[in-house]
């Protein structure tokens, strides 16, 4: 089968997901600035998220544009990943209603991990379906940062037994990363859309 349903559905649930985050923003309790600064953990927690969706979205987008088909283990693989991105805004919450304790800023990084890993398991179940001339094994290649990202999130989930905000300082750490293009797959895609236009 094709990979259109499971795009839309995809699609449709990191909405929902961005959207319940949204809708759990507290909002200043007053009308100054110095209550604007009293949601800053409100607001940071929230923007940190919101990054690592749109980094996912991204990052499915891209992984599906080099799929030609999907299997059922493929769906359920997918499934499992947004199961542990719908619960961003759980997580998210959680250390923001908390200020940033250390139990949920650690459940929050275990949140990202498993997120993480369920995205790899999505793709390797992607390329072991296409077979060895994948075009996602061949546009990923060495992915230093699939590899790099477990590690720093577990450093970041250790780090918040010191202290929490030195924890999502490392989960910030992975975003950024992450944040930045990564071209192979975009230039992958142009050159096949180049040589089938040709």
């Amino acid at each position: 089968m094709g990979t259109g349903r499971l795009e839309a559905f995809s699609d449709g649930v990191l909405a929902i997901i961005i959207t319940v985050m949204v809708l759990e923003l507290k909002k200043p309790d007053g009308t100054g600035w110095d209550a604007l600064g009293h949601s800053t953990t409100s607001l940071v927690t929230y923007v940190l998220s919101f990054i690592y969706i749109g980094i996912y979205w991204s990052n499915h987008h891209h992984m599906l544009q080099l799929t030609d088909r999907v299997s059922g283990g493929i769906l359920w693989a997918n499934l499992h990943l947004l199961f542990w991105l719908s619960l961003y805004p759980f997580t998210t919450g959680w250390m923001d209603e908390t200020d940033v304790a250390q139990v949920p800023a650690l459940v929050y990084g275990l949140n990202l991990l498993a997120a993480a890993l369920s995205y790899y398991l999505l793709q390797q179940l992607i390329i072991r379906l296409e077979g060895p001339e994948s075009r996602l094994k061949k546009a990923i290649r060495g992915d230093w940062k699939g590899k790099l990202s477990p590690v720093i999130y577990l450093t970041g989930i250790l780090t918040t037994l010191i202290t929490p905000w030195l924890g999502v300082a490392c989960y910030a750490v992975v975003a950024a990363i992450w944040l930045v293009p990564d071209k192979r797959v975009e230039a992958f895609v142009a050159q096949i859309e180049e040589r089938d236009n040709t």
